[in-house]
Formats: structure tokens, sequence, C-alpha cells
């Protein structure tokens, strides 16, 4: 997993409440366990007409946000069902901080284990980072994980909160298999001693 330090980038806009996780990737692409190649249908079904042409009005198909690195989503942003493809789908487009008022509890601690930082702020806050985002490509915004701060194009300084733990992985780059393989040694030392005193096992 990559380390999240500071991110400057292109922010854009969703308004939409209650954007599930099914909205941001189908069920009919739940058939592969991994993590990469999800990004081409990532908002599937808002993203392409039936026939598969992209459909020119939603947000990241316009120019300006092809090379988006931040969503500004409106409220409970990932509820439905607790797929793990949604952060897989997010994070292979590129995606690699979310801001909302508020996320699903499964998929913002998913979105941590996947590299993505989710970032809630209040609704008045939300309404300046909208409207910044809403500017385009050329409005690149800030978001310093160590100093928990969110800068918009113009320069407005947002603060935010993130538990401790949750930052540190990030920052370092380490999902679930890096936290364990950080106890490699002990791991390694343990499992000696048992063959030692169990050699029958």
């Amino acid at each position: 997993m990559e380390k999240f330090e500071k991110l400057t980038g292109i922010a854009a806009p969703m308004p939409l409440v209650n954007i599930d996780t099914d909205m941001i990737i189908p069920k009919v692409f739940l058939k592969t366990i991994k993590r990469s190649g999800l990004g081409v249908n990532l908002f599937d079904e808002m993203r392409y007409d039936r026939q598969g042409n992209e459909i020119a009005d939603f947000v990241l198909n316009k120019p300006q946000y092809r090379e988006a690195q931040i969503l500004v989503a409106g409220d409970n942003f990932g509820c439905g069902s607790s797929r793990e493809h949604a952060p897989w789908a997010l994070a292979d487009f590129g995606i690699k901080a979310i801001l909302s008022t508020s996320f699903a509890d499964i998929f913002y601690n998913n979105s941590f284990k996947n590299g993505i930082l989710p970032i809630v702020m209040p609704q008045d806050v939300m309404d300046v980072l909208m409207a910044d985002a809403e500017k385009g490509a050329n409005a690149r915004m800030t978001i310093d994980l160590e100093n928990q701060v969110v800068t918009t194009s113009d320069g407005q300084e947002f603060p935010f909160e993130v538990d401790s733990f949750k930052k540190q992985c990030l920052m370092n780059g380490l999902d679930d298999i890096g936290l364990t393989m950080e106890k490699a040694p002990s791991i390694d030392a343990y499992e000696a001693q048992m063959s030692q005193a169990r050699p029958w096992v």
C-alpha cells in the first residue's frame, strides 16, 4: 500500500447523498478477488449508457475531472452492502481521498485499509469545499495528513480529525498484512520455539 502523507490534486464534486456501494461498483463486477482492474467500472451505471458509451455529463467523464484524486461527496457516502470492492474500485481509478459529512462505518474502515483517506467535515465546510471542487482542474485542493488540514485552491484551511492509529497506518503505507509483517521477527521466533518444544506438531 502506498504511503499517504500529503496530496495535492483535482477534486471532483459529487453532491449526491447516500451514494451506496452498489453505485460505486455494481454487483455484476464482484466476481474478481483482485484489487486491480475495477477502476474502469467505478460508478459504472452512472458513467456509461446501456451501449457502454460514456455519459458526457457525469462528473468523472468530464475532461477537467478525469484525473481527479479527491472526491467531494454528499452525506452518507459508502452506505449499502459491505463490499470491499468499493474502495478497491475507487483506489484503482486513482481516488486517494474522499470528503463528506458522514460515511457508512464499514466503508469508512475499509477505505483506510486500502490506502484511501475518508475525511468527515461539517456541512458548512463541505459547502466551501464543494464550491472549490466545482471550479475544475485548475483549482487543486491539498490534503496534509500529518498536520490534518485540507487547503482549498484559494488558500482556505480547514482542520480535520482522524484516528491516530489509522493515520499512522496510512502515513506508513500499512494495511492489515503490512501490520502483521512488521511482527515477522517475533512470529518467526515463536514458531522456532514451538518447533523445539513440540516437534511432533
